[in-house]
């Protein structure tokens, strides 16, 4: 299952709304440890799919949920279940980090 883009307009259907968890990595064209950990979300999405949805905001195409939930650093991934979010990590790290970071979460 390949990540969603999100947008300001679709957070509400797409994300606080969903039936399964999402987990939301806010990101930026310009940002090099966004695009590192890319291919790895694009592959947990795969893995993962089941579980969880990946979704990616670019926060220079949106910018009112980015500031509605205080996002001052990127590569930021927020984790929301049942509309609320529960669990955030801050920064890139390798696949196997982020993959076990978000089973943990999802546990």
């Amino acid at each position: 299952m390949p990540t969603i883009a999100v947008t300001d307009a679709s957070f509400q259907s797409d994300v606080l709304d969903s039936d399964k968890p999402v987990l939301v990595d806010f990101w930026a064209e310009w940002c090099g440890p966004c695009k590192m950990i890319g291919p790895a979300l694009e592959e947990i999405a795969d893995e993962l799919g089941d579980k969880v949805t990946i979704a990616k905001m670019d926060i220079m195409e949106n910018t009112g949920v980015p500031g509605q939930i205080g996002v001052q650093s990127i590569p930021l991934m927020v984790l929301f279940k049942d509309g609320k979010p529960v669990a955030q990590k801050l920064g890139a790290a390798p696949k196997s980090q982020l993959k076990g970071w978000l089973e943990s979460e999802l546990a």
